[in-house]
């Protein structure tokens, strides 16, 4: 796969995440991603990996694989989250405290590493 390709997928995982996690997360499911098992959270997790599927079926992959790494984009992103929120609790952050932006940022690093880890594999995969 083209570094070009790469680029364009990983600008296309950018503008999925940015609908997925602040166009599509209604309130009800913020609220409940700290409870694990929550339809709230896991509803959120199987949003971003509905997503994924039209920016994976512009690489050549098999369908086997699009569905492999939409399961595992949708088990991570449902950790990372809940991770985000169970520390955000034992420290007792809100938004005006410094620790949670820097919660936040290490939240949405999470996420964007993990674009970055799908994309070498998806490249590794596709040569």
């Amino acid at each position: 796969m083209s570094v070009g390709t790469v680029l364009w997928l990983l600008l296309l995982f950018q503008i999925k995440h940015l609908a997925a996690d602040y166009l599509f997360q209604s309130g009800w499911m913020v609220r409940n991603k700290g409870r694990y098992g929550h339809p709230g959270g896991l509803l959120h997790a199987a949003i971003h990996g509905v997503c994924t599927i039209p920016v994976l079926l512009l690489a050549p992959l098999s369908l086997g694989v699009v569905a492999a790494v939409v399961v595992a984009e949708v088990v991570l992103h449902y950790h990372i989250d809940w991770s985000k929120v169970q520390i955000g609790r034992l420290l007792n952050l809100s938004p005006e405290r410094q620790g949670y932006w820097i919660a936040m940022g290490a939240d949405q690093f999470a996420h964007q590493l993990t674009y970055v880890l799908i994309l070498a594999a998806v490249a590794g995969y596709a040569t």
